[in-house]
């Protein structure tokens, strides 16, 4: 019995921590470069800018949102 609350617990704990992870995402430029970033990228309407954590460097970034071909969620 006290094995599986354990179990359990522990489950559900796991299923908590996943649940909170963001996924990464490609940015595709309209130059034809992608980026891949940690978390979904944030969209500023008043300045146009699009700002985002680089994957690689770990250092948040902006780009123009014209500049933005298209954003995808990654399978990880």
């Amino acid at each position: 019995m006290r094995t599986q609350l354990l179990l359990a617990s522990s489950l559900t704990a796991a299923a908590l921590l996943m649940g909170g992870c963001s996924s990464n995402q490609a940015v595709k430029t309209t130059d034809g470069h992608t980026i891949v970033t940690d978390g979904k990228p944030q969209v500023d309407n008043d300045t146009g800018l699009v700002s985002y954590e680089n994957a690689e460097t770990g250092k948040t970034e902006q780009i123009n949102r014209d500049q933005v071909k298209s954003m995808n969620e990654l399978d990880n």
